[in-house]
């Protein structure tokens, strides 16, 4: 990445960075923890493994995941004039008592379709199109014939992210999915959280290290380069979440022990950092637009393990505003030098937050 401008002016450009393509992860590993793990907690870059991260906290430490669960949302098909459409599911809509069976997507096509008409979609059902939504009307309306989630998972495809070139198959069915996804409703992974198998995990719990989760739904935005000059004119894209009152109970503990919060993913810390917003973590379901820049005041979280992230993307803002720019320049330098792999599929980083002048006083 190039030296910054002025804080807090920063430009888009700030962010780039020149990535040789074959450093882009394009398939898993064989086992989810093989990867390796960049610790930049410390002065110095330390090139580890991931089955090191357990030796890396304290049993005082608290571990919060995004327990999403990542939908089929890729569906092909045609208009009723034969030409062929794709749509991205970004969110299905559901109403208390009421089955809409209704979703907002993405659609491509050579000519969009306008409100009333009938797309034949997987060759197995008909979705009528009732408008526009979403900011600028980016997203179309659709009403399904029967519960979404079901039609997904039987005639969807998993949606892979743009810079992975291979059509999804069985393999990423099974790794483009934590192993404790829950709750369905995102079109992207939680990368970070993708690394975590049982063994893993087991290793965790035998150290003593707690665990919470949150629910957020990534949406197809997180893709998505900043395409305006200045930070301050980018509009984020709204994505739900929820933080249970038990994560917030654990995160109470966790401060009362002295340990560390440590978000699994930049999701879970937007989750987090959002609920926090008024002041004090508050439980409970709602939207969020949060758009993390340097100068960003960190209430909850302490140390975030997290994916290499896209020139030019939200995501590299959210961890230069965490670990400080200056740093992650210095990081992400050494990932490419020592071939790290990146993206969803590829290694992790382990950050420490950086301390301000505000947490400092």
């Amino acid at each position: 990445m190039p030296a910054p401008s002025c804080l807090p002016s920063l430009h888009v450009d700030d962010f780039d960075f020149a990535l040789p393509a074959e450093l882009i992860a394009q398939h898993p590993l064989a086992e989810r923890s093989d990867s390796r793990l960049l610790d930049g907690c410390g002065d110095a870059p330390v090139d580890r493994r991931f089955t090191e991260l357990p030796a890396l906290l304290d049993a005082r430490d608290l571990l919060v995941f995004n327990d999403t669960q990542v939908i089929k949302a890729r569906l092909y098909g045609r208009k009723a004039s034969g030409g062929a459409v794709e749509l991205l599911v970004e969110r299905v809509i559901a109403s208390a008592g009421e089955a809409r069976h209704e979703v907002w997507a993405h659609l491509r096509a050579s000519k969009s379709p306008k409100a009333g008409a009938v797309l034949r979609l997987a060759e197995s059902f008909d979705a009528e199109v009732l408008g526009r939504a979403g900011p600028d009307d980016a997203l179309f309306r659709l009403r399904f014939p029967d519960d979404p989630f079901v039609l997904l998972a039987r005639h969807g495809h998993v949606p892979l992210p743009p810079y992975i070139t291979h059509d999804a198959d069985a393999s990423d069915e099974r790794r483009y999915q934590t192993v404790f996804a829950k709750h369905p409703g995102a079109v992207a992974a939680p990368t970070a959280a993708l690394h975590f198998d049982a063994a893993l995990l087991g290793a965790l719990d035998a150290r003593g290290i707690a665990r919470a989760s949150v629910t957020l739904h990534v949406g197809a935005g997180t893709f998505q380069p900043v395409r305006v000059a200045s930070l301050a004119d980018h509009r984020m894209h709204s994505e739900w979440f929820e933080v249970p009152a038990a994560t917030v109970a654990a995160i109470e503990a966790a401060r009362a022990r002295g340990g560390r919060v440590v978000a699994i993913g930049t999701t879970t810390l937007r989750a987090l950092e959002s609920a926090a917003l008024g002041g004090g973590l508050r439980a409970g379901a709602r939207e969020t637009d949060l758009f993390v820049t340097p100068g960003f005041e960190f209430r909850v979280v302490d140390a975030l393990l997290t994916n290499f992230h896209l020139p030019k993307s939200t995501l590299l803002m959210l961890v230069s505003a965490f670990a400080g720019f200056e740093r992650i320049r210095s990081l992400y330098a050494h990932a490419i030098s020592q071939r790290y792999r990146f993206f969803s599929y590829g290694d992790a980083m382990l950050l420490a937050r950086a301390v301000t002048s505000s947490a400092a006083s």
